[in-house]
């Protein structure tokens, strides 16, 4: 007599790759000297941003408004030196390289589509999807050099370049240090970056305003920059400076970049992923003898 053959044993159906949260890729990372370089010149542009309100009515500054520009594009060495010790330190491999080059080019293509008419740059949200899916490291390098590149490709080289290659890196890092995928997904981060978006378009085109208020002489004399006058009265002077000249500006970005962003946000973000996904950052690179 033969024993009854047992049952099969069920087997668990094999996990779905699209249902596992996604993971935060560092195709760029921060080590020590990129952070140290970091923070050396983002307290070079804070100081450089807000010297008005901070220098006193006897500053040298003040008594060389009209040098001063130029004196501060000096930035753009500190800049290239931050983009040059992240690089070197996080060993950017190739294909980060191209994802760099592709990314940049394509932001950098599409800023002069709206450029001139109403604060419709379409750049912004692809540089907030960017900065969520490859991390701030990758973000701030990416920031940097797309606004470099269009300055090369529009021809808007000039003292307030490197103030907008600062901005726009400090723009898409800070996307870049979003709550992780685990956290966020689906309709909510859509939702986080949209508002993300609404909010750094306003702080972007404030903080460029700073980058020329000082320098508008008698242009305009009830907004204009008062070397005499105390902070609060700057202070004053530069908010209605802001909503004079660059409220409606700011607002066509911000609703720009929250509609492309919830419109085409899922799509983008989905080959952003699959692209970090095949590219393999993060996995070292190892060769084998021709016999294996």
């Amino acid at each position: 007599m033969t024993a009854p053959a047992s049952a099969p044993t069920p087997t668990a159906p094999a996990p779905d790759p699209a249902a596992r949260p996604a993971r935060r890729v560092r195709a760029v990372r921060f080590g020590p000297r990129s952070v140290a370089a970091l923070v050396l010149v983002s307290a070079v542009g804070v100081a450089a941003f807000s010297w008005p309100f901070l220098a006193p009515p006897t500053a040298q500054v003040n008594a060389h408004a009209q040098d001063a520009p130029w004196l501060f594009a000096g930035l753009l060495v500190l800049l290239v030196a931050v983009v040059a010790a992240t690089i070197s330190e996080s060993g950017l491999g190739p294909k980060a390289v191209a994802m760099l080059g592709v990314l940049a080019a394509t932001g950098a293509a599409l800023r002069p589509i709206g450029a001139g008419t109403a604060g419709l740059e379409p750049m912004f949200f692809l540089m907030v999807l960017s900065g969520r899916v490859l991390g701030p490291g990758f973000g701030y390098v990416l920031g940097s050099v797309t606004m470099f590149a269009s300055a090369l490709l529009t021809g808007g080289m000039g003292p307030w370049m490197p103030f907008q290659m600062l901005a726009m890196g400090w723009f898409t890092m800070g996307a870049g240090l979003l709550p992780g995928p685990d956290r966020l997904r689906g309709r909510a981060e859509l939702l986080v970056l949209g508002l993300y978006g609404f909010v750094a378009a306003f702080a972007y085109g404030t903080v460029m305003n700073l980058a020329g208020w000082p320098f508008m002489g008698t242009l305009a004399s009830s907004v204009s920059f008062d070397p005499h006058a105390a902070i609060g009265a700057n202070l004053a002077r530069f908010t209605a400076y802001c909503l004079a000249t660059s409220l409606g500006w700011d607002l066509g970005r911000a609703v720009v970049t929250v509609v492309l962003t919830l419109a085409v946000g899922p799509a983008v973000l989905r080959a952003l992923r699959r692209a970090t996904r095949r590219a393999a950052f993060e996995t070292p690179v190892t060769f084998e003898g021709p016999g294996r």
